[in-house]
C-alpha cells in the first residue's frame, strides 16, 4: 500500500487563500503525498470519508505559554481538540529554554511566571520538577524525549536571558555592562545556530516578580536599555528570526522608537516583529485604530518593516477572583493586592483591614469620577489609560459565591441591597418581586454588610473582604463588538493570535480562538474562511520561517492537517462551552473550552491525533509533534 491514509470527499482549504475545491489528500510516512480528484482508496491503508466536512492545514497559536503546560500534558490536548498543531511559546519574555536558574537563591521560572501570567505556584513547582535541562540546546533535544502532541516553536525569552548572563539581582537593579551585552548577544546567537525561531522581550509597565524581597520589582526585561534591545534585535535581524515584543504601552513615543527596530530602510534588513496586541479595548477605543495604523506606517515603502499586530479573535473576557486578575496589576492599589500570594488569604484581609490601604483604595476607586480633572474627561470620552473601569456596571458575577447571582452586574446587586437596607423594618424579609433579596442566601449576605453599606466603594470593599478569592466575576475588557473586531482581526497588517493559551489559568481561555475566528469568516462567506485560513496557517508558518514544511497542504509538506465540520462550528458557543474547574494534569483549577464536535479529526506529522471527535489512543503516549528550529 503506497499510501498510510487518504481523506476523500472533503472541502479542501489548502492555504493559500484561494476559494475550496473538492478534493482527495493522500498521506504517508507523516507527509502529504498526493492532493487531486477521485484518489484511488485501494491504494491507502485507511480511508477517511470527509463528505460535508473541511479540510485544512493544521492552525497556528502564535501566542502561548504552553511551554509550562506541556511538561505536564505533552500531548497538549486542550490545544489539539481545537485544531491547534503548531504553538510559538516563550512569548512576553519569560521561559523555560535555560532551564531552573535558581543558582543565587531565587527561583525565577516561579517568580517570574506567577503573576505575569496568573499561574499558582503549586504549579509551577510541578513544571519545576520535570525541567532537568540548562542550557538552550539540551532544551530543544528535550523535546525529542516526550510524547509531544503538537509541534512547539520555541524563541529565547529576553527575561531569562538576562539572567543568565548578569544573574536575577543584577538583572533587576544594574544597568548592564559592555561584558553584559557581549554575553547576552553571544548566548543569543549561540541559540539562532541551534535554530531558535525567535527572541522576545516585554516592557508592560504592570508585570511583576512575586517572590520576596522583590515583590515591587519588574521583570528583568523590563529593565532592559534601548541599546540592549537594539543589539539583540539586531542579531535576530541577521538570522532573520521573529521579534516579538510587548510595548511599553503607557509611553506612545517609547512604543514608535522600538517598533521602527523593525525598518529596513533604517537599518539596512527589514526585521520580523510581533507585538501585542491590536484589542479594540472598550475603555479605550482609540487604541486599535491607532494600532493598526501605526502598522501601516512601518510596513509602507518609506520605513521597510515587516510588523504584525496580534489580533484575538474572541470577546477578551477577563475574570477575577476576588481582586486576583491579571487587570489588577494595571492600578497600583489593587495591584497591592494581587502582589500577595493567592493562598494567604490572612495577608489580603490584613491588608483590607488597614484604614490606609481603604483611604488608598478608595483614592483609586474615585480618582476619575468625581470632580472636573484630565482623567474624568478621558473616562467621558471613553480614551482611558486602564483597561478596568472600575465601574460596578461592568462588573457580571459568576454563579460563585451565590448561584443567585450569576449573570447579574454587581450594580445590580448593589442597587437590590440598597432598597434593602432602605425599607423600614423591611431588613431580613424576602421580595419574590422587585429588588428585594431574593432568597435566604442572598439575605444572608446582605446582613452581613454595615447598614448603611455607604457607597459603591464601601460595598466593594466590604465584597472583597466577606468572599475573599471565592467572590468570581468577569469583565468584557475589549472586542466586545463583532464588527470592530473583525475589521481589526482580517485586517493584513494583523496577524490572528493573542490566545495566551496554558496561560491565566482561572481568567481567561481562547484555547479555541482558531476556531472562533473561522466562525467570524463563516458568518461572512467561504472566500472569507480562505483567507482567514491562509492567516492561520501559511501566513505564521513563512513568517516565522517554515514556509517549506508547513503551513500547506501539498505533496512534500508534513501532514499536519485537520478536517472541521462546518455545520458544527456554524452553531458552536464558546461561551456556554467555557468550563471552569479541576483539572487533574496541572492539578489546580483552571478556564477550559469544549468544541466538541467541531474539529472531528486531527492529523500531526500523518499521525492520528484526534479521531471522531475524540483523542486517540496515541496522543500524549507516542511522539507526534516536534520542536520547530530553522536552518
Amino acid at each position: 500500500m503506497p499510501w498510510d491514509t487518504l481523506i476523500k470527499n472533503a472541502l479542501l482549504f489548502d492555504g493559500r487563500a484561494e476559494l475550496p475545491s473538492h478534493q482527495d489528500v493522500a498521506i504517508v510516512d507523516g507527509q502529504v503525498a498526493e492532493v487531486g480528484v477521485d484518489l484511488d482508496g485501494s491504494q491507502a491503508r485507511e480511508v477517511v470519508d470527509a463528505t460535508g466536512r473541511w479540510l485544512m492545514p493544521g492552525l497556528w497559536d502564535i501566542h502561548t505559554h504552553l511551554d509550562l503546560e506541556v511538561e505536564l500534558d505533552p500531548g497538549l490536548t486542550e490545544v489539539v481538540r481545537h485544531g491547534t498543531t503548531t504553538a510559538v511559546v516563550a512569548n512576553c519574555s519569560i521561559g523555560v529554554p535555560f532551564g531552573l536558574q535558581n543558582s543565587d537563591g531565587h527561583e525565577p521560572v516561579i517568580s517570574c511566571f506567577a503573576r505575569v501570567e496568573n499561574i499558582p505556584k503549586s504549579v509551577l513547582r510541578r513544571v519545576a520538577d520535570q525541567i532537568s535541562w540548562d542550557n538552550p540546546k539540551a532544551y530543544l533535544e528535550h523535546f525529542e524525549q516526550i510524547p509531544l502532541g503538537a509541534n512547539i516553536v520555541p524563541m529565547i525569552p529576553h527575561s531569562m536571558l538576562r539572567i543568565e548572563a548578569m544573574g536575577l539581582e543584577r538583572a533587576i537593579s544594574e544597568k548592564p555592562t559592555e561584558l553584559d551585552l557581549e554575553t547576552m548577544e553571544g548566548i543569543l546567537e549561540e541559540a539562532m545556530k541551534d535554530g531558535y525561531a525567535g527572541f522576545s522581550t516585554d516592557m508592560l509597565p504592570f508585570h511583576y516578580l512575586s517572590d520576596d524581597p522583590h515583590r515591587e520589582i519588574r521583570i528583568p526585561a523590563n529593565h532592559a536599555p534601548f541599546k540592549e534591545v537594539k543589539r539583540l534585535t539586531n542579531v535576530v535581524r541577521r538570522y532573520g528570526r521573529v521579534w516579538q515584543a510587548t510595548p511599553e504601552k503607557d509611553k506612545p513615543h517609547n512604543v514608535f522608537r522600538w517598533f521602527m527596530l523593525s525598518s529596513g530602510r533604517l537599518f539596512g534588513k527589514p526585521l520580523k516583529l510581533t507585538a501585542v496586541a491590536a484589542l479594540d479595548v472598550v475603555t479605550n477605543r482609540s487604541l486599535a485604530r491607532m494600532g493598526v495604523a501605526l502598522t501601516r506606517i512601518i510596513n509602507s515603502a518609506l520605513v521597510n518593516g515587516r510588523f504584525r499586530l496580534q489580533a484575538l479573535a474572541a470577546p477578551f473576557r477577563v475574570y477575577a477572583d476576588g481582586a486576583i486578575t491579571p487587570l489588577s496589576e494595571e492600578i497600583p492599589a489593587l495591584r497591592e493586592l494581587n502582589a500577595i500570594d493567592l493562598v494567604d488569604r490572612d495577608a489580603r484581609m490584613a491588608l483590607l483591614d488597614d484604614p490606609e490601604y481603604r483611604k488608598r483604595f478608595r483614592q483609586m476607586w474615585f480618582h476619575d469620577k468625581k470632580g472636573f480633572s484630565l482623567a474624568r474627561i478621558k473616562r467621558w470620552l471613553r480614551i482611558m489609560n486602564d483597561s478596568f473601569s472600575r465601574d460596578l456596571k461592568d462588573m457580571v458575577m459568576t454563579a460563585r459565591p451565590l448561584p443567585v447571582w450569576e449573570g447579574e452586574t454587581l450594580q445590580e446587586i448593589y442597587e437590590r441591597l440598597l432598597d434593602w437596607q432602605a425599607r423600614p423594618g423591611g431588613q431580613g424579609r424576602l421580595r419574590r418581586t422587585g429588588l428585594g433579596p431574593r432568597n435566604d442566601a442572598e439575605a444572608k449576605a446582605f446582613a452581613s454588610f454595615p447598614n448603611p453599606v455607604g457607597d459603591d466603594c464601601d460595598f466593594m470593599l466590604h465584597l472583597l473582604r466577606h468572599f475573599d478569592t471565592d467572590l468570581r466575576w468577569y469583565v468584557l475588557a475589549a472586542n466586545d463588538d463583532e464588527e470592530r473586531m473583525a475589521r481589526v482581526l482580517f485586517d493584513p497588517q494583523t496577524l490572528p493570535g493573542f490566545s495566551d493559551s496554558g496561560a491565566h489559568l482561572t481568567n481567561m481561555a481562547y484555547y479555541d480562538s482558531n476556531l472562533r475566528g473561522l466562525q467570524i469568516a463563516q458568518r461572512r462567506s467561504l472566500a472569507t474562511v480562505a483567507y482567514h485560513v491562509s492567516r492561520l496557517t501559511r501566513v505564521p508558518a513563512e513568517f516565522w520561517g517554515f514556509e517549506q514544511t508547513l503551513g500547506t497542504i501539498e505533496p512534500g509538506r508534513q501532514a499536519d492537517v485537520i478536517l472541521i465540520d462546518p455545520g458544527a462550528l456554524s452553531v458552536y458557543d464558546s461561551e456556554a462551552n467555557t468550563t471552569f474547574g479541576y483539572r487533574d494534569a496541572v492539578a489546580a483549577e483552571q478556564m477550559l473550552n469544549r468544541s466538541d464536535g467541531v474539529v472531528t479529526d486531527v492529523w500531526i506529522a500523518g499521525t492520528p491525533a484526534w479521531r471522531d471527535s475524540e483523542a486517540s489512543a496515541h496522543l500524549g503516549r507516542s511522539r507526534m509533534g516536534r520542536a520547530l528550529t530553522v536552518h
